[in-house]
């Protein structure tokens, strides 16, 4: 038997880590009436609450400088992303609060349940709402990241919030890009100019004709660990003013 290539390879170890956001029609279905905005754990209370326990283990009082709270697509700073993590963020005190497959409300649970509490980081940098565009209209995820922004205000009041946009997906434009164009055309007007920073580097991924190269993202999701210094390298200027502010 042949051996595994380097992109089946990766998407064997993002399918293992349950990084994979991809559901069935019926799921989708399902999650059709869920709340945007209401806090709820999730159903995988095995895989899911063991993260959930190891993200408490690893924020520390007075440790803490910086924060990156999403789903799948921040938690695999911790695979692709690695190398670029360890360079640009491990001395900065970071700690890596993304769990795959995460919505908007159930970033909301984490963050009601003592995953920022006792910590006052510099910054919050935030990017989530891909895992809701297919069963919530652009509006219900707006809904849920404000909910998001405004938690962290509340609870970290000190700490400046770095909004993403939300990143784009598919090989070439189509009705999920339009969703989340929609979404980030809604999202960019929580910035306040002082203590909410909404940057979008969008087109750091996506080629000139509007497609998106699996070397980037292999599966049009998921980033490559080429994507995560593209992601590194295109926040970095604004990190390092918010993370340099008095």
């Amino acid at each position: 038997m042949r051996s595994a290539t380097p992109f089946r390879r990766r998407f064997l170890v993002l399918a293992a880590f349950g990084l994979l956001t991809t559901v069935s029609a019926a799921t989708a279905q399902e999650k059709k009436n869920e709340s945007t905005t209401d806090p709820v754990a999730r159903d995988e209370q095995g895989w899911w609450m063991k993260r959930h326990e190891e993200h408490l283990a690893r924020v520390k009082p007075g440790k803490t400088d910086l924060i990156f709270i999403g789903d799948s697509i921040t938690q695999g700073w911790e695979g692709g992303g690695k190398e670029t993590w360890d360079r640009y963020y491990g001395p900065r005190h970071a700690i890596n609060l993304g769990i795959g497959g995460d919505r908007t409300q159930h970033v909301l649970w984490r963050l009601g349940h003592d995953e920022i509490k006792g910590i006052s980081p510099k910054v919050a940098v935030v990017m989530i709402g891909t895992n809701n565009v297919s069963s919530n209209t652009p509006d219900e995820i707006v809904d849920g990241v404000t909910a998001i922004v405004k938690t962290l205000r509340d609870k970290l009041p000190k700490t400046k919030v770095l909004l993403l946009a939300v990143f784009p997906r598919s090989a070439k434009p189509d009705s999920l890009r339009d969703r989340i164009k929609s979404v980030n055309e809604k999202i960019q007007k929580l910035a306040d100019g002082t203590n909410i920073t909404y940057l979008n580097i969008s087109k750091s991924f996506v080629n000139p004709d509007g497609t998106i190269s699996k070397e980037i993202m292999p599966d049009y999701l998921h980033l490559s660990s080429q994507g995560y210094r593209l992601w590194a390298d295109a926040i970095e200027p604004t990190l390092w003013t918010l993370m340099e502010a008095k």
